[in-house]
């Protein structure tokens, strides 16, 4: 089922974690931060809105951090219910498709519950200082592929956040599966 995010809450602090990451590192929110910025998305394996802009976030992910902008990706998946999400395969993943960026594995939830990410793709894109600036889509394209003149969204916002601190007061928000939480 499709889900969005709400409209970003401008200034909003970005919470701390310590994951552990694909590489074998644990990360924590100062180690990816960047000083231009910091995007933080919350993604997963299986998800077909994800694998459909998956390119898509690593080319953004790479022209981010050429601007000074950390990035990262947290899969906070139930991996019991979901194995395709477990943290074996995201290891694949980041392996097979070269993640410019840590990707994150956040196998208590909490991380995703403190930030209040509802659905994967979800972007949180913060300023310098990680007062939220961004929680926007990738491109307008969602699950097709992206036509040759399709803005990126994404990436002209936090190109904007590394120029000026802040992110555009127009924005659509993303769209994806939901979380898939572990039952209660």
């Amino acid at each position: 089922m499709a889900v969005s995010p709400p409209v970003c809450d401008f200034g909003w602090a970005a919470p701390d974690f310590a994951l552990p990451g694909t590489d074998g590192r644990v990360y924590r929110l100062t180690d990816v931060a960047g000083p231009k910025g910091t995007l933080v998305m919350f993604i997963c394996n299986h998800c077909p809105y994800v694998l459909a802009v998956l390119d898509r976030i690593v080319r953004d992910a790479r022209d981010l951090q050429a601007l000074g902008i950390g990035v990262a990706a947290i899969c906070s998946n139930d991996a019991a219910a979901y194995p395709a999400d477990s943290f074996d395969n995201m290891v694949a993943l980041a392996a097979e498709r070269g993640f410019p960026f840590p990707y994150l594995h956040d196998a208590d939830q909490s991380v995703a519950r403190a930030y209040g990410a509802a659905c994967t793709p979800d972007f949180f894109g913060f300023d310098a200082g990680l007062g939220l600036q961004y929680r926007g889509r990738i491109d307008a394209s969602g699950r097709q592929p992206a036509g040759p003149d399709v803005r990126r969204e994404l990436f002209e916002a936090m190109a904007q956040v590394a120029r000026t601190g802040q992110g555009p007061r127009e924005q659509v928000a993303s769209m994806g599966c939901s979380i898939k939480w572990k039952a209660a």
